[in-house]
């Protein structure tokens, strides 16, 4: 058996470990000695601690670079026969510092035979602006104005500052824009063949004059997972539908029985009967119990929003329908708009009782509050976006917002629970279609 790699400690790395070092040194060649000029950094080490790191970190760049053109030319000043490769000079070059894009020299090194340019990997490392796209994206999440981009920086020392670039407001927006496309159009793409969806929660975000419909899964080991999102002027059947359709496109599993969390809007609730062949719908307590508190006195409003709560938590699902209905008709005479309200899809706000789903589960399928926590970040994330464009910048800020959402994301309350919920949606839906003797007959 071969000897497990140690690192400087003698614990025994792990393998991916030991590749990604092994892919980093293949990328950067990183010299042995590298001798700093410290007179130089006279300046910088007056401005604080990370303006010398970053000027030694400049000298050390220009050494690595050297050591690069070495590796592929030789060394200079000596004669090689076999040499593959001659020094071209250098010209102006940028690499990523932070926020900020710094002007450096390029080394330039061309093929002997004159085929062409070789690429030096040091620069190619360094001069990437994955880094400075994600900082821009960040940051403006973060509420800072791509005017005030700068502020937001690393103190990396004068000299630097002035060799500095891609700050500027046009900069940093267009590196914005790009990013968030990029967010949108992986948002929209993913392949959801793999995911094992439990429930499936679907919203709307008002954003200006657009109205963003949402959709948030929640897989079999209590994963919240952002799905995907369409743009309308309202939250109707058509855009629903057309984000259910998307996700069925992209191989989300639809004849499977699934557990449906809405609102209690008839476009949500007619789009997915639409699009999926088993669902069980269970619309949002709270949604109910707030449309009916609005249809009533606040003195009557706070009795009847304790008498409806009382009844949600009743585990028994044919005695808080009979609670709920009782209301009803005490509320018909006096209040008949409110009664209306309550007796509007009230069997499918106890789903999760007939489902015998467990207290800790309970309180996270019984409402929509999931998704609407992933839509208050998006908005917080946009607060101060003050002139929406059109339809398209609204997409991109929902889904940049939706992607922050998924990094705060954890599993849900009484994940062990879902397991047992998926066989009992099975079993539900196997016994609502299995034909009687008299349909039989």
């Amino acid at each position: 058996a071969s000897a497990k790699k140690l690192d400087q400690k003698g614990t025994a790395v792990p393998k991916d470990t030991q590749r990604t070092a092994t892919t980093d040194q293949a990328l950067l060649h990183l010299p042995e000695r590298v001798t700093v000029a410290v007179a130089e950094l006279a300046g910088a080490a007056r401005e604080g601690l990370l303006a010398l790191a970053v000027g030694t970190g400049l000298q050390v760049l220009q050494a690595m670079l050297a050591e690069d053109v070495a590796g592929l030319v030789g060394a200079k000043g000596r004669h090689i026969p076999e040499r593959t490769a001659v020094r071209h000079g250098s010209e102006p070059g940028q690499v990523t510092l932070g926020g900020r894009r710094v002007r450096v020299r390029r080394p330039r090194v061309r093929a002997a035979d004159g085929t062409g340019e070789l690429s030096v990997p040091t620069y190619q490392a360094f001069a990437s602006t994955e880094l400075l796209d994600q900082l821009a994206v960040e940051r403006m999440l973060a509420k800072l104005s791509t005017r005030r981009y700068p502020v937001g920086l690393e103190p990396v020392g004068a000299d630097v500052e002035r060799a500095a670039v891609g700050t500027s407001k046009s900069a940093v927006s267009r590196r914005f824009v790009a990013r968030t496309e990029h967010a949108l159009a992986d948002l929209l793409a993913a392949d959801l063949s793999g995911l094992d969806l439990v429930a499936l929660l679907v919203d709307g975000i008002r954003v200006a004059e657009h109205c963003c419909v949402v959709a948030l899964g929640i897989t079999i080991d209590g994963t919240k997972i952002p799905l995907g999102l369409a743009d309308g002027a309202t939250e109707n059947a058509t855009v629903v539908t057309d984000v259910l359709v998307g996700l069925r496109e992209r191989g989300l599993e639809v004849t499977r029985p699934i557990l449906v969390v809405v609102d209690g809007a008839k476009a949500l609730r007619r789009a997915v009967l639409d699009v999926f062949d088993h669902p069980v719908i269970q619309r949002c307590q709270l949604h109910k119990l707030r449309n009916v508190a609005d249809r009533l006195p606040d003195a009557l409003a706070a009795t009847v929003a304790k008498r409806m709560r009382a009844a949600y938590r009743n585990p028994d699902p044919l005695e808080a329908q009979a609670d709920l209905e009782a209301l009803a008709r005490e509320l018909g005479r006096s209040h008949p708009g409110a009664a209306a309200s309550l007796r509007e899809g009230l069997a499918e706000t106890l789903t999760i009782a007939r489902l015998g789903v467990p207290p800790t589960l309970a309180r996270t399928l019984r409402s929509t509050n999931s998704i609407e926590s992933m839509i208050q970040i998006c908005r917080d994330h946009a607060a101060n976006v003050k002139r929406w464009q059109d339809g398209q910048m609204v997409l991109r800020w929902v889904a940049a917002g939706m992607g922050e959402a998924r990094k705060q994301f954890r599993r849900v309350n009484g994940h062990l629970h879902l397991p047992a919920l998926r066989a009992t949606l099975d079993q539900t839906i196997a016994t609502a279609v299995t034909p009687t003797k008299e349909d039989a007959a």
